[in-house]
């Protein structure tokens, strides 16, 4: 991974000026390889499509001009997105207070629909750019931390000459993307400054405001319960735990990427997936559990375990209980053994009956297997 030049800020506009020359004037096929030397290799790419596209470098940038009639109408249709993102960016504006740059967030087609932070409204660049309703995507205003961001969905850093156009060289940003619940992206949250030192730490900064956005609008969703995951032995931190949304009847309603990431399931919008299917306890357990502290283990079908604490929010009504299918005293009260039995039940069925293959899948012993389901060993 190509990291900024430890070396002096004139230094750095050089090599970037380097690679500009490489990718812009240079033979197209090997253009972008040698400029990989010294930028990342999404910024030549992005170069390449603004290119490509019939952009020029030295062309004016010209922003759109945005009536306050369109400036309504994108806030109420970004409702959703910009109440899930107004704390974090209140804590963001509050993080960057000394630095000199500001906080951007954009719908998925690179629209802004709210900032936060010290804009200097009297300087023309940074008015033009957190505007609401303006179009900062890649096709619109070149290669930037809003359209990179939006085009690769991942985390990106740009310092002045690695923005496409040169009237936007005075920029330096940061951004990230936010995946919303059903797995698609609904936007990206940029930090920007003009004429300012490059700070390329703000990437690890906006990447955890769009998690918290992320969980945000998770969250907003209609929901019962909620599930909060993490693997065995990790600290309990947002940045690595995935969060989970239940309906009344245990089936999933939202979910944050690093839920889908521990629980595989990797289907945008996970609607018809009931809690019974990826957890091997009976669903009222998990509903009971919000009313215990802590994190319980639990274990999955794979014959993974997670560490699940639930919270709630509101009180699931009783005649929901027959949904679920755990209307059974007992079986709330099931102790945990029967529960790992249950889970070696269900993988020696998926496997047809192959107690090596179940043993290898759960990592345990054939004797283990065995003893758990009361037969003799062959």
């Amino acid at each position: 991974m190509i990291h900024p030049s430890p070396h002096s800020g004139s230094e750095r506009l050089a090599r970037i000026s380097h690679a500009r020359d490489l990718v812009l004037q240079g033979a197209r096929h090997s253009s972008e390889s040698a400029a990989a030397q010294y930028v990342q290799p999404w910024i030549a790419q992005s170069w390449q499509r603004c290119l490509a596209a019939g952009h020029q470098p030295d062309h004016r940038l010209n922003f759109d001009m945005v009536s306050s009639a369109v400036q309504r109408r994108s806030v109420e249709a970004n409702h959703t997105l910009r109440t899930a993102a107004r704390s974090a960016l209140e804590q963001l504006s509050v993080a960057i207070a000394q630095t000199r740059y500001f906080a951007i967030l954009t719908n998925a087609h690179g629209e802004v629909v709210d900032t936060s932070g010290a804009i200097d409204r009297s300087d023309r660049r940074a008015d033009l750019i957190s505007r609401i309703g303006v179009d900062l995507s890649e096709t619109a205003v070149g290669t930037t931390a809003i359209g990179v961001t939006l085009q690769e969905q991942r985390s990106t850093w740009l310092h002045r000459g690695e923005h496409f156009y040169q009237d936007a060289q005075w920029y330096s940003c940061a951004g990230a993307p936010i995946i919303g619940p059903d797995g698609q992206c609904a936007g990206m949250v940029d930090v920007t400054g003009i004429e300012v030192p490059e700070r390329p730490a703000l990437m690890h900064l906006v990447s955890t405001s769009a998690r918290a956005i992320e969980n945000a609008l998770v969250l907003a969703r209609p929901h019962t319960l909620v599930l909060h995951l993490q693997w065995p032995g990790q600290h309990s931190g947002k940045d690595n735990e995935g969060l989970v949304c239940i309906d009344a009847e245990g089936v999933f309603s939202a979910m944050n990427p690093m839920a889908r990431q521990m629980l595989g399931l990797v289907q945008p919008v996970p609607s018809t997936v009931h809690m019974n299917d990826v957890f091997a306890i009976h669903a009222g357990q998990l509903f009971d559990a919000q009313h215990t502290a802590g994190w319980l283990t639990v274990p999955l079908w794979s014959g993974l375990h997670l560490q699940v604490r639930a919270s709630t929010a509101g009180t699931l009504a009783p005649k929901s209980r027959g949904k679920l299918g755990w209307s059974n005293a007992s079986a709330i009260d099931q102790p945990l053994k029967d529960h790992e039995t249950a889970l070696i039940k269900h993988t020696v069925t998926q496997l047809r009956g192959n107690v090596a293959a179940a043993a290898q899948q759960l990592g345990i012993s054939r004797s283990t297997i065995y003893r758990k389901l009361g037969r003799p060993q062959r």
